[in-house]
């Protein structure tokens, strides 16, 4: 219940790591056995979504977009846009999936956006799910394409206006973001496992690790996943020994378990000090999600596959989850990802992002949490590892005791290499 996930959030973690967390300002059986507050809470929920994020005031003429093209290398793709006052903006697209999605890139998004005025942003967002029925499409389908376009628009306003991306969705509330080692080995022997996380970990000095538990999005009776009988009920102490008492831990199951074996899971957890506990039962049961929220102590953290902000709305009203981590890629930019970031703040809960990983991810993700008021104590990092050749001029990007400095520079705040982009040709269809 509610009471117990705040006692363990104010003794989970000595040194003060209880305070990071915000308290949810209703109880759960309120919010659920009450209509009339639940209606309130909906109500809450809608004035936020009607409020811009984008900052508009920033911006005292129109800046239309007069051209924007989809360039790719290999599996390397960039989004370059121009205004008709000539100004340029450039985003790194998620490789991995654009080699897929990029049709729906030029056919369903790229043309919505030409001659519309780049200040409008939060208003062209909701728009374009209209235009040629594009709310038939979700999850990754129009959301990296969508957040490819959007990245590039505002790497573009911030270099008109002088402000780094952060500066443009809200405030920048953490020039340092402070990371967790995001592991997967899942699929290995629990001593091969605990070895590849060890290495991770040290490569990058992190002071919190995030391990995978169950395995992916299918069922088993009991918590036997990938691997020999017992591999989670023997990884989840045994990281915690590993790391000692004073290392950071969260645990994710992609969705794996049923309710009974999440609740169990999740117990196991709760008795070695993890933190939270990522997408405990299929995404899209949302009820099944609140049952073992409401079974646990261990708060319970979703929204990486999350495509929709009314589904967000729900779980966020109905007190299913307690950490949203929506994607920046996949749920479609960085706009919708803070509206749904500031749903979370008017009830007390806490926003950290999913980083999907690849190409410039880890740059989007550090702007993104440096401008969140409700920021975990940590983010999602897999790494500096990229094909992009660029420049930063204002952080080294390395990981210092865990923590990395956020570029301060305009829109990116990086230099894209000019003779690397010449490799790039124009995406047609």
């Amino acid at each position: 219940m509610k009471t117990n996930r705040r006692l363990f959030l104010s003794t989970a973690v000595s040194g003060g790591l209880a305070a990071t967390f915000p308290l949810s300002s209703c109880s759960r059986s309120d919010s659920v056995n009450g209509p009339t507050l639940l209606q309130e809470n909906y109500d809450k929920l809608d004035q936020i979504l009607q409020q811009p994020v984008f900052r508009k005031e920033l911006f005292g003429s129109p800046v239309i977009i007069e051209t924007i093209e989809l360039l790719r290398y290999e599996n390397n793709f960039l989004c370059r846009v121009r205004s008709k006052d000539g100004a340029v903006g450039i985003s790194v697209g998620h490789g991995s999936q654009l080699r897929t999605l990029y049709p729906v890139f030029t056919n369903l998004v790229q043309p919505f956006f030409i001659n519309k005025d780049a200040r409008d942003l939060d208003l062209i967002l909701e728009k374009v799910y209209i235009y040629k029925l594009n709310f038939r499409l979700s999850g990754l389908a129009i959301g990296v394409p969508l957040a490819t376009l959007e990245l590039a628009i505002l790497d573009m306003m911030g270099h008109i206006a002088g402000k780094s991306i952060g500066q443009l969705i809200g405030e920048i509330h953490h020039p340092e973001i402070e990371v967790y080692q995001a592991t997967e080995y899942r699929h290995l022997p629990v001593e091969e496992s605990i070895e590849l996380i060890t290495r991770d970990v040290k490569e990058n000095n992190a002071r919190a690790v995030k391990i995978k538990i169950g395995g992916l999005m299918f069922h088993t009776e009991d918590m036997h996943a990938v691997g020999p009988p017992g591999r989670t009920e023997a990884m989840i102490p045994l990281v915690r020994r590993t790391f000692g008492d004073d290392m950071v831990l969260y645990a994710d199951s992609n969705g794996f378990y049923s309710v009974e074996e999440a609740i169990r899971a999740g117990k196991l957890l709760e008795d070695y000090n993890y933190q939270f506990f990522e997408e405990p039962v299929p995404f899209h049961w949302y009820e099944e999600t609140r049952q073992v929220a409401d079974s646990l102590s261990i708060p319970v953290a979703g929204g990486e596959q999350e495509f929709s902000l009314h589904g967000f709305r729900w779980l966020i009203a109905n007190d299913g989850l307690e950490i949203v981590q929506p994607d920046v890629f996949y749920f479609g930019g960085m706009v919708r990802a803070m509206k749904v970031a500031l749903m979370a703040k008017a009830f007390g809960k806490s926003c950290t992002p999913h980083m999907s990983g690849g190409d410039l991810g880890f740059l989007y993700m550090m702007h993104f949490a440096s401008s969140l008021p409700n920021a975990m104590p940590h983010h999602e990092f897999k790494g500096f590892k990229t094909n992009i050749d660029f420049e930063c001029k204002t952080s080294p990007l390395q990981s210092v005791n865990g923590v990395v400095k956020v570029p301060t520079g305009p829109g990116l705040g990086v230099d894209i290499n000019p003779d690397f982009i010449e490799k790039f040709h124009v995406v047609k269809g």
